[in-house]
């Protein structure tokens, strides 16, 4: 057999991506999920799965020690700014505290690499000088969860330096695609796909002028796999380099799915930036990763795989 790899929320939106991913490329995974926003129908059969939170320390334990991964992508988390704003607690609890058990498992059980899914916006905040944002940009998060993904990538270099194992950080724009939770808070663009096919309400926070880096998913599950072969501990941004405002987003999915009716403005949310675009220079330079799907051919991608799910579920 390949050599084991484990990933943590490999039933959820971004993780089934990378488990997809990995079978393609012939190496097979072990997924670990709770499937509190995890779906069993996202992952492929072909994974072994366990239904189990990685905070479980008995559990964990055990499938550290009976599959002795050598490659650790670590996707499980609390994926709501808004929510660290209100619970910060509980953000810090799953993305702070639950990473370190997950590295305390992998450097006891022999681990070599470990991929983390952190977040590019939220990490820089909004004070940046340069814009795209490159990794040597100033962290600057104004929520907890970036607070929280920033603490991570600290103790990932801890790891890396004290335990010998190696560490890498992908800073994702916004992640948008097929799998993507409509319901909830998190995901704009899955949110507006909804609301759109269903004829319903679209909302919009603040004025519609926040800009993001919209990246598709299965553009951010290669480059996870791609640090399989890339040997050194490093930090690297996930995104387009390309802005969009909130409202361009509307304007291009209500052209797409034929929505015919305007948006309703709300007040904004807390923690929300205004501006955020990544520079992924770096990753293209040595993880040979780069973009492939510009955001008019995911966002049609996304909304024919809701309107599929919608007519499905009917």
């Amino acid at each position: 057999m390949a050599d084991n790899i484990l990933v943590t929320g490999g039933a959820g939106f971004i993780g089934s991506h990378v488990v997809d991913k990995l079978i393609e490329r012939n190496m097979m995974p072990i997924v670990v999920d709770d499937l509190s926003s995890g779906k069993l129908e996202n992952l492929d059969p072909k994974a072994l799965f366990y239904h189990q939170d990685i905070n479980d320390e008995e559990m964990m334990e055990r499938v550290f020690r009976i599959h002795r991964p050598r490659y650790v992508f670590h996707l499980a988390a609390q994926i709501s700014v808004s929510k660290s704003v209100r619970e910060p607690l509980d953000d810090a609890m799953m993305n702070i505290i639950g990473t370190l058990k997950l590295l305390e498992l992998a450097t006891a059980n022999g681990a070599e690499k470990f991929i983390f899914s952190s977040t590019g916006g939220a990490i820089y905040g909004d004070d940046v000088s340069t814009v795209p944002t490159p990794e040597t940009e100033p962290a600057n998060p104004c929520s907890p969860y970036g607070i929280a993904k920033l603490s991570v990538d600290h103790y990932l270099r801890f790891y890396s330096v004290s335990r010998h194992l190696t560490c890498i950080s992908l800073r994702y724009g916004n992640v948008y695609g097929p799998r993507q939770d409509p319901d909830g808070e998190a995901g704009v663009v899955a949110i507006f796909a909804k609301g759109m096919i269903q004829n319903d309400t679209v909302r919009v926070f603040g004025d519609g002028e926040n800009v993001r880096d919209y990246v598709y998913v299965e553009d951010v599950a290669e480059a996870n796999v791609n640090c399989v072969t890339h040997e050194d501990s490093d930090i690297f941004n996930i995104g387009t380099g390309i802005g969009t405002t909130v409202n361009r987003l509307f304007e291009t999915m209500a052209k797409v799915s034929g929505y015919d009716r305007k948006p309703v403005y709300e007040e904004p949310r807390p923690g929300d930036l205004r501006v955020s675009i990544l520079n992924s220079e770096k990753a293209q330079e040595k993880l040979k990763w780069r973009p492939k799907v510009c955001i008019e051919d995911g966002l049609v991608k996304t909304i024919d795989f809701f309107r599929e799910e919608l007519d499905t579920s009917e």
